[in-house]
């Protein structure tokens, strides 16, 4: 399967043509938010975060009618519900549409 979703400094295919920017939002799994273990929650939960934003922006990239999409920034916050102690990470990420050309 070819490569779909590119980041930040890795460049698209050359013959790719940019159809438009979009902005997509994803959010971890919620976690305990004791400060036990926090920089083990912190990888856990940024993997994670990275994990359902590649599928996001697969989704999006069928669904708008495009072949890849560069991601070109990114805003991660940790955030927390004092109700129930968990905490989890939002992102917003803001990428370029990209269609190849047929070649025929």
């Amino acid at each position: 399967m070819p490569k779909r979703v590119y980041w930040h400094r890795e460049l698209p295919p050359a013959d790719a043509e940019m159809m438009e920017g979009h902005t997509i939002e994803a959010e971890s799994v919620r976690v305990p938010g004791t400060l036990v273990h926090r920089d083990e929650v912190w990888d856990t939960s940024h993997a994670d975060l990275m994990r359902r934003t590649v599928q996001r922006l697969e989704q999006e990239i069928s669904r708008l009618g495009g072949d890849c999409a560069h991601v070109m920034s990114e805003s991660i916050e940790p955030k927390r519900d004092a109700a129930t102690s968990e905490a989890w990470l939002h992102g917003r990420f803001e990428y370029a549409l990209y269609r190849i050309p047929s070649s025929n």
